[in-house]
């Protein structure tokens, strides 16, 4: 999940792109090949958030991430499994969080527009938004450079984990009020997003299902990870895609 995670709202604590950057937590080192829509959203050229190739010039990532930024600081970095070289790296010209997003972490997501075109190759493509929530027990991917463990090191290449969907009656229960229809839940034992992750993508089935968002301290047994619900966001993402 990104730069920080760990801020306080309605008791429960969550990922802030000021806290401690998030992290894949329980999961393998994977080379962007095998993730080739995978990209680093850095500030001032380092890596700050994840974020998802949707085309050429656009990215998707979450609005936490941009809370407070300047579009001038903001790049984009793809095709590498590293965020600090390699790759390509391109400057945001312009970006669009939903008008719904609070504190709350409601409508969690945000789309960035490039001041140039993308190459897109093997280790540089986009992925398909789901036109549907995965079911509930199906396996999903989450990748990213967030840390290792709680106070633990930061990965030098890129990690993926598997997770399960969780069903959104249990998530409401874990969380009670803070989810929404908007989210979707997703874990697996000792396995999650954290600092660093967020605005990253969770993938089932090819398709681009969530976006990593918010969770309570790293795969708590209780929390599942929370992510932005693509499917149900879909509509204002492609409105929004004019927009930009």
């Amino acid at each position: 999940m990104f730069v920080q995670w760990i801020f306080l709202i309605s008791s429960v604590t969550l990922i802030s792109s000021k806290g401690l950057p998030e992290r894949i937590v329980g999961g393998d080192s994977v080379s962007i090949q095998s993730v080739p829509w995978q990209a680093s959203l850095q500030k001032f050229g380092l890596h700050a958030c994840g974020a998802a190739i949707y085309s050429e010039d656009i990215v998707i990532t979450a609005a936490h991430c941009l809370r407070d930024t300047y579009i001038f600081f903001l790049s984009v970095r793809v095709g590498s499994s590293y965020n600090h070289f390699g790759g390509q790296v391109v400057k945001a010209a312009k970006f669009l969080a939903h008008e719904g997003h609070s504190k709350r972490m409601t409508n969690d997501i945000a789309l960035i527009r490039l001041q140039s075109k993308l190459t897109m190759d093997h280790r540089v493509s986009s992925i398909p938004l789901a036109d549907s929530p995965p079911q509930s027990g199906s396996t999903a991917s989450v990748s990213g450079w967030g840390a290792l463990g709680f106070n633990g090191q930061f990965p030098n290449s890129l990690m993926e984990v598997n997770v399960d969907i969780v069903d959104q009656d249990q998530c409401l229960r874990s969380y009670g009020r803070v989810t929404t229809k908007d989210m979707i839940c997703a874990a697996g034992p000792g396995k999650d997003a954290c600092a660093g992750d967020s605005g990253g993508p969770l993938v089932s089935n090819g398709k681009l299902v969530g976006i990593v968002s918010f969770g309570t301290e790293y795969a708590h047994p209780k929390y599942p990870g929370v992510y932005a619900n693509v499917a149900e966001l879909k509509p204002w993402i492609l409105s929004a895609i004019e927009r930009l």
